[in-house]
């Protein structure tokens, strides 16, 4: 695994557990695939789906990490979120779906910071 996949790894786990433990959520999935794309992470949230787009940036980079979902960026979660649910007998739950991003910002030294969207999309 190269730097890169190893910073997004690293965000996503950190992503997974803070949208568990600070958040309380419940992770359905990670790194849902299929032919349009990927999914970092499904998560319940009461009686809503949750569509989490993560994004690590090590600080000083070009993009702060809350920067990074544009229109079209956009656009594909809403459509991977419907292929979730339509792999899942098409219901939608009663709280919706939405979508959320969360930011982990990395660093050189000291502990990387979380922070979370919701309703992005």
């Amino acid at each position: 695994m190269n730097a890169r996949g190893a910073l997004g790894r690293y965000g996503e786990d950190l992503a997974a557990r803070w949208l568990a433990d600070a958040a309380g959520m419940h992770v359905l999935a990670r790194n849902w695939r299929c032919r349009e794309g990927e999914i970092d992470i499904v998560a319940q949230d009461g009686d809503a789906v949750v569509i989490c787009e993560v994004k690590s940036r090590i600080q000083g980079d070009y993009q702060h990490p809350m920067d990074a979902v544009g229109p079209r960026k956009a656009e594909r979660l809403r459509r991977l979120a419907e292929r979730w649910l339509a792999d899942r007998g098409g219901d939608v739950p009663p709280g919706g779906v939405r979508i959320d991003l969360v930011g982990v910002l990395v660093p050189e030294r000291g502990a990387a910071r979380v922070e979370h969207a919701r309703g992005v999309a």
